[in-house]
């Protein structure tokens, strides 16, 4: 039998050690949140500061005047290249030809724009693999108001809010993965 004195000692010893038990859990997940940060970022593009989209303002393809802000209530998938189309810009319209179609039923809140940037006209061949594409021919300074410039695709909001830039080559899985998300968190366009 133990001694008197040495039972609440033995009790104290247990309640401090149930309680270490329960607490330490939640000391380790602040110690791993504050100490341990990860990665945050989700999206594969460059999130750009939400701001509105400078005006672009230019001709559509049968020479009547076009805006960007015309497209308001979509979201537009912007590249912007000379009408020459290079090989660089063919897969920038591909990847957003293809972006767009993995949307799904939900590809219909999605416009394609390509702001041609010289008076050269696109290859009937390219504009035949790409229906469906918006084409606005804008003088070359109106691209600079473009945050990355020529060298991305945009993502622009049905507010005509700038939100994401991709690089000019980008992973169209992860640039689809991305606008799927905009798409579900969207309640407009």
């Amino acid at each position: 039998m133990t001694p008197p004195a040495a039972e609440p000692a033995r009790s104290r010893r247990t309640l401090w050690l149930i309680l270490a038990v329960c607490i330490a859990p939640v000391v380790a997940s602040y110690a791993a949140y504050y100490f341990f940060p990860r990665e945050s970022k989700v999206n594969y593009g460059e999130l750009l500061p939400v701001a509105p989209l400078p005006p672009v303002a230019g001709t559509g393809v049968s020479g009547a005047p076009a805006a960007l802000a015309s497209f308001k209530g979509q979201w537009l998938l912007l590249v912007a290249a000379p009408g020459g189309c290079a090989a660089d810009c063919e897969q920038r319209l591909y990847a957003t030809r293809q972006a767009r179609a993995i949307q799904g039923r939900e590809q219909d809140r999605v416009t394609r724009v390509w702001l041609v940037t010289d008076d050269a006209p696109p290859a009937p061949a390219l504009l035949a693999q790409h229906p469906g594409l918006e084409i606005v021919r804008v003088p070359e300074a109106a691209i600079s108001a473009l945050p990355r410039g020529r060298q991305a695709i945009y993502a622009i909001d049905p507010l005509g809010n700038q939100v994401l830039a991709w690089p000019a080559d980008p992973d169209i899985k992860a640039m689809a993965r991305d606008l799927g998300r905009l798409l579900k968190a969207s309640r407009i366009g």
